[in-house]
């Protein structure tokens, strides 16, 4: 009987070494190096990877928001025989019959940032959270009383939470009016400023801003800046290299930023992909990060993206 335990045993140790795969090779695939906030995502990346395998072999694309340009991207990834994807998805759900031709060819797929329909598995701020402290801080610093806009973005599952938090912390202030909550500034500063420029048009008071990103915040700011309307509140979600300088300046509308981690998010689905690679699965498919205010009073002590790890 022994033998046959021991039998038994030398066999699935042998199936368990045979499934075990090294992680020679990791293909990312970004929306933009042009953004700190993608740079930091491939640095934490390529840190646990280096850990795991001083050797292995990164490539990392960007798909410039262009969802067409990105499929293609990853099914490059996948001819080149890569043992595992991580996306920042354009679409959340165009992007599933690609993430199949992954799984297809054994490559766990992990999505970063916002979510991907078919990814092993999903790791982002919790942006529901991340929107609700930032506006918490608008209606703190408004008493409960006055005229609030929300700055839309794209639609991606990160924007829509975000703003869905921000609604819920303006809701518990019955005296907080919301002008208006649907216009799309893109993540970008050019279009952040455009669309703050036409709500500054449009309505005689506006009391404070919550934008979806910190690049929306800083354009927001120069077009309130430059209507001599700096009296509004801004707050947005990020934690960015250029909202520490504005934070730091105290001479913006900018008040607050409820950060990210792309650097640990990257981090960590390495670690996880490493992990499911060995017939590993964590007990969650979908894992937030929490955000942390950082504000005027707080950004001394900000370590930020770029800081060393």
């Amino acid at each position: 009987m022994n033998k046959v335990l021991v039998a038994a045993a030398a066999v699935a140790l042998m199936t368990a070494q045979a499934s075990a795969k090294d992680l020679k090779s990791i293909g990312l695939s970004l929306a933009s190096m042009d953004n700190p906030y993608f740079v930091a995502m491939a640095k934490g990346a390529t840190a646990s990877a280096q850990k795991i395998n001083p050797n292995v072999k990164i490539n990392t694309l960007d798909f410039d928001y262009d969802l067409n340009k990105q499929a293609t991207q990853i099914d490059s990834l996948i001819a080149s025989g890569v043992d595992l994807i991580l996306l920042n998805p354009g679409d959340p759900a165009a992007l599933e019959p690609v993430i199949q031709r992954a799984h297809a060819a054994g490559i766990p797929v992990i999505a970063v940032d916002t979510a991907a329909k078919g990814a092993d598995i999903t790791i982002t701020t919790d942006n529901r959270q991340a929107g609700e402290i930032a506006c918490q801080y608008i209606v703190d610093k408004l008493g409960g009383k006055g005229n609030v806009i929300i700055q839309n973005g794209p639609q991606v599952s990160s924007v829509r939470e975000r703003v869905e938090g921000c609604k819920k912390a303006l809701a518990n202030a019955p005296e907080i009016a919301v002008l208006s909550s649907d216009q799309n500034a893109k993540g970008s500063h050019r279009h952040g400023m455009n669309v703050m420029q036409d709500h500054l048009s449009q309505f005689a008071k506006i009391d404070a801003v919550f934008t979806i990103n910190d690049r929306q915040a800083i354009g927001s700011d120069f077009a309130a800046q430059r209507l001599h309307r700096n009296d509004l509140i801004i707050t947005s979600v990020d934690g960015a290299p250029d909202i520490e300088v504005a934070l730091k300046a105290k001479n913006t509308c900018i008040h607050a930023s409820a950060s990210q981690d792309p650097y640990a998010i990257a981090q960590l689905a390495v670690d996880l992909g490493n992990d499911l690679l060995n017939g590993k699965k964590p007990e969650q498919d979908v894992i937030l990060i929490a955000p942390k205010l950082v504000t005027r009073e707080n950004v001394a002590e900000y370590k930020g993206w770029r800081a060393e790890r």
